[in-house]
């Protein structure tokens, strides 16, 4: 008979069953006291009762440290369960490269604005306000650390006059984040000016011991494998999608899951390539038998 049966049918109908084999399941899958027990004095029960159905380990302590680092609430943190904010960071994080000017962990894709109320035949002007009247949950999306600087920046240079259409501050990476709202499809000039706002930014609103701006593209679409092409993240720019709408329960996770993977190969490509290529170059410079006795004879 399971331990948890025999406790029930020992103190009978004071014995919370469901909890106690919540409690065993925990613990047989985190054994390692080390971990949990600075969780475990940060957050209640009712939160790792909500984190107990998450199968990976990775999944389940980003949502447990999001939680103490943000002092989340148990529905706060169900929100980002639900809505698989783990899923989506990583999806942004495998665009990134090793020399990426875009910090890890600083973004998703996509991001997902249907609580914000927007009607079909949206300007970019309603998708900003719709963001600015819920700056509370869009700023939740983000990783910590965010607050908001301004909207519709003016950017002044030869008479001209140029508008960011929001910027944030985020204090952990201690840099400007610059973001510019798309109507449609991701196009690659878009991302010719969001260089020249980094460098505007940098040039005029850095201050002393800050880390050099980055930009979000957030579009409602478009290609990832083009976007990765550009290797826009090289020169701090991020490109992310929005969904206005968040599509039935299951249909979203099977998106998110789809989007997940797919991302995932193409990193796993991108390594392969660049593994190969690495390849070939330590082939070419290797030295052959013939050229080392050449080489000990002069």
């Amino acid at each position: 008979m399971p331990l948890a049966q025999q406790l029930q049918k020992k103190y009978g109908s004071s014995f919370d069953y469901t909890n106690v084999t919540r409690m065993i399941k925990f613990a047989a899958r985190f054994p390692d006291f080390e971990i949990v027990v600075p969780l475990a004095q940060q957050l209640s029960w009712s939160h790792f009762i909500a984190l107990l159905p998450i199968k990976s380990d990775e999944a389940f302590m980003f949502y447990a440290n999001d939680a103490v680092a943000r002092q989340l609430g148990k529905r706060d943190l169900r929100k980002l369960i639900s809505r698989k904010a783990y899923e989506r960071q990583e999806i942004a994080n495998y665009q990134l490269s090793e020399s990426s000017g875009v910090p890890f962990n600083a973004f998703k894709d996509p991001y997902l604005l249907d609580v914000y109320g927007l009607k079909d035949n949206y300007l970019e002007a309603d998708l900003e306000k719709a963001i600015l009247s819920e700056l509370e949950t869009f700023i939740l999306e983000n990783t910590k650390g965010f607050t908001y600087a301004g909207k519709q920046v003016h950017m002044n240079m030869d008479g001209d006059t140029h508008k960011l259409d929001l910027l944030f501050y985020n204090r952990i990476l201690k840099r400007l984040v610059a973001i510019d709202l798309k109507i449609g499809k991701f196009k690659p000039e878009y991302s010719g000016q969001m260089r020249f706002y980094l460098k505007w930014l940098a040039k005029y609103e850095m201050l002393e011991g800050e880390n050099p701006p980055i930009g979000i593209i957030l579009c409602a679409g478009g290609s990832r494998e083009k976007i990765e092409l550009m290797e826009l993240d090289k020169e701090g720019i991020a490109v992310a999608q929005y969904w206005t709408h968040l599509p039935p329960k299951l249909e979203f996770e099977q998106k998110i899951a789809q989007i997940y993977v797919e991302a995932r190969e193409r990193l796993e490509r991108r390594k392969l390539i660049t593994t190969n290529v690495q390849r070939e170059i330590d082939y070419f410079y290797e030295l052959k038998e013939e050229d080392a006795d050449i080489e000990d004879e002069e």
